[in-house]
């Protein structure tokens, strides 16, 4: 089965702040960077098969910092992937509302229903968040179509594309990616099988990483992988429990994993991310 690491990009100066979305030339701040490091650490041991990055700064940087720690590829310099531009995953087009202040914006009516029902929201002069859904997990199908069912690839974007991502591997209505958090430069973790998606992490800024290798051939010798898709409470396939703990997990997340440093993250102030 494919397996998506949806990364979103390392803190700017303004998170938390203001609105971004497609405001261009907002990078990384020190922090973004020390973030897109220690992420591009913790992943340098996992074959990718591809690097694809939303346009636009915020998440180029935190791509090539991830990119720049790859092993040497055939078409690539040492230590540098190539990075794949995908503008159907980058952020939802926010129209007059960006770059405005989330303090603002948060007493305008319309902040209410973006709260309480996201699905009916299309921003003024901009985008319908279930738009935003509708091309972010189109642009996912499409590249795990192209990769093939054994890659592992990443995807670079931002809190709001990857939490409708996660809503639809999920199978949760749109009006509910509120309940899901994305903090800046977290890795979230999808398998997609024949049959479903596989929700393997979320929000996870600090944990091992082992268990993202590509699985060795079945026990039988046929070189085949266990089929996850057909595997029910933990039967053949299913990873074993470390001290109770199952690899990938929460516990494992908030830094329980080997050597695990949590990176620093923004506090939440508002239920749109930029």
């Amino acid at each position: 089965m494919t397996t998506v690491l949806l990364v979103r990009h390392g803190l700017t100066a303004v998170t938390g702040k203001i609105l971004l979305g497609w405001t261009p030339g907002v990078g990384l701040d020190e922090r973004g960077r020390q973030q897109a490091e220690a992420l591009a650490g913790r992943l340098a041991g996992i074959p990718l098969a591809a690097i694809v990055s939303s346009p636009l700064d915020r998440c180029q940087q935190t791509a090539a910092e991830i990119a720049r720690r790859r092993p040497e590829g055939p078409s690539a310099p040492a230590g540098v992937q190539k990075i794949d531009t995908d503008e159907r995953i980058g952020e939802c087009h926010y129209g007059d509302w960006t770059g405005q202040e989330l303090a603002t914006l948060a007493k305008e009516p319309l902040w209410k229903v973006v709260q309480a029902q996201p699905s009916a929201v299309t921003f003024p002069g901009g985008e319908a968040l279930r738009d935003t859904q509708s091309r972010g997990v189109t642009a996912v199908r499409e590249w795990n179509e192209r990769l093939g069912p054994d890659a592992t690839w990443l995807l670079c974007s931002h809190g709001d594309v990857i939490r409708t991502v996660l809503a639809d591997a999920l199978g949760m209505h749109l009006d509910m990616y509120h309940r899901i958090t994305v903090d800046p430069c977290s890795l979230t973790v999808v398998r997609y099988g024949d049959h479903r998606p596989f929700v393997r992490r979320v929000n996870d800024v600090g944990g091992a990483v082992a268990d993202l290798l590509p699985a060795p051939p079945s026990p039988a010798g046929d070189g085949k992988r266990p089929r996850e898709d057909e595997v029910v409470g933990g039967g053949a396939g299913a990873e074993p429990p470390v001290d109770g703990v199952r690899p990938g997990t929460v516990s494992e997340a908030a830094g329980a994993g080997s050597g695990g440093a949590t990176s620093p993250v923004a506090p939440p102030t508002s239920k749109l991310e930029p």
